[in-house]
């Protein structure tokens, strides 16, 4: 039996989704606020990039400030800030990797080995996406937005959105996916709150 090929760091694209409203921060750009003295998209591009052979960030604004990480801004293919779909669309349309991996820009703690077991069991499976999961049983909680695509799923993405959807779960059903489990339900701590900030500020 031949071995299943694996899926290298340098046929993944790293892309940071940072392209949202902030709406239960009040409308702040989430990933501009500061942690540990760092904005949080930059703790997460730091934890992204070496596992990933080039990065991007998918930015709807504040894309000077973006840009000054030093990395392309990936701005939504659509207007209106449609969600994090939107994101997966123009990190795929971008990408000229066969392979995408995205994280949110509010997720400053995701693991260093996230790609690499994503595309482990991708590869293992066959799968079109791979996405992190943590818990158990009735616990269990999908992370979507931590996932490894093949580019070749834009088409289904692209009509997904055309039809109107927008809700990311929907989509991966249609999809051949593989759950990753991650035993560190603490490294996809997202912020979504002022107080969760400073919570995890005070925590480290």
């Amino acid at each position: 039996m031949s071995a299943v090929p694996a899926i290298a760091a340098s046929h993944i694209t790293g892309l940071v989704l940072a392209g949202g409203r902030g709406t239960r921060m009040g409308g702040v750009d989430k990933g501009l606020e500061i942690l540990h003295g760092k904005p949080l998209a930059q703790h997460v591009l730091e934890r992204l990039a070496p596992q990933v052979c080039t990065l991007a960030v998918n930015a709807n604004r504040s894309q000077l400030r973006y840009a000054a990480f030093g990395y392309p801004i990936w701005h939504d293919l659509a207007p209106g800030f449609p969600g994090p779909l939107a994101g997966l669309q123009c990190g795929l349309a971008h990408c000229a990797t066969p392979f995408l991996a995205t994280a949110p820009c509010d997720s400053p703690l995701i693991p260093y080995d996230l790609v690499a077991r994503l595309a482990e069991e991708m590869a293992a499976s066959g799968a079109d996406a791979a996405f992190a999961v943590t818990g158990a049983q009735d616990k269990r909680q999908r992370h979507p937005v931590c996932s490894l695509l093949r580019k070749s799923s834009l088409p289904s993405l692209d009509a997904f959105l055309a039809a109107g959807e927008r809700k990311m779960e929907l989509w991966f059903a249609t999809l051949r996916c593989v759950e990753v489990d991650f035993p560190d339900e603490r490294a996809f701590s997202n912020i979504n709150t002022g107080l969760q900030l400073q919570q995890l500020e005070q925590e480290q």
